[in-house]
This record gives C-alpha cells, sequence and structure tokens, in this order.
C-alpha cells in the first residue's frame, strides 16, 4: 500500500518510489509481482499520470522495476542477485580482515563507518 503525505516537503514521484522501492527491497512486493498501471496508481493515489511515470521510470533505471510491454512493469530480480553479491563480498570483507589480523569488532566497526 502507498500513502501520499501532501504535507510532506519529499514531492509525491519521490514518495511513491521510495515506498515502492522500500516494498521490493524488505520482499514485500516478490520477485514477479506485477505492478499497478501507471494510470491505475495515479488514479488511486489521485496523482498525475506523469508523477507515477516518472517513479517507475526511476525504479526501472535502478534495477529495480522492469517493464514488459503491454504486459506490464514487474518487480525485477535486482534485489536477489544484490543479495548474493553483497554476502560475497562480506565473505572476502571478512577474509581480508582475518588475513590482517583485524580483531572481529573492529572489522565491524570499519563497516558500520563506512556506511555512514
Amino acid at each position: 500500500m502507498i500513502t501520499i503525505d501532501a504535507e510532506s516537503a519529499q514531492p509525491p514521484f519521490e514518495q511513491v518510489r521510495a515506498q515502492l522501492a522500500r516494498q521490493i527491497s524488505d520482499r514485500t512486493l516478490a520477485v514477479g509481482t506485477r505492478l499497478p498501471t501507471v494510470r491505475a496508481l495515479a488514479t488511486q493515489l489521485g496523482l498525475a499520470t506523469n508523477t507515477v511515470a516518472r517513479a517507475y521510470r526511476e525504479l526501472e533505471e535502478a534495477g529495480m522495476v522492469e517493464t514488459r510491454g503491454r504486459a506490464g512493469t514487474f518487480v525485477s530480480a535486482l534485489g536477489d542477485r544484490s543479495r548474493v553479491a553483497l554476502r560475497d563480498a562480506a565473505a572476502e570483507y571478512a577474509a581480508t580482515a582475518r588475513a590482517l589480523g583485524i580483531d572481529p569488532g573492529e572489522a565491524l566497526e570499519a563497516v558500520r563507518a563506512a556506511l555512514r
């Protein structure tokens, strides 16, 4: 479910994009799920069609959804591939930290600092 906060400083297209991205990332929307048409979602949210189209376009550019012509827009498998790549990178980082003799706590703090 997507909600638009008219009082928010965040533009409506970004609210739509962010909420869909979050639902895709946390797997509320599973890979292969068909999203509502741009027109249907715009009508449901009381937004202009171009507003929803921009959100979908940005999600597609990020690889989170894919448009299959007249068949519609679907959640892509990027999230799954991203998680595999993240696990691989984490394993490589852990191996490097061990090889350098870095304490696990210090290695985790280095990751937290890098994520800030």
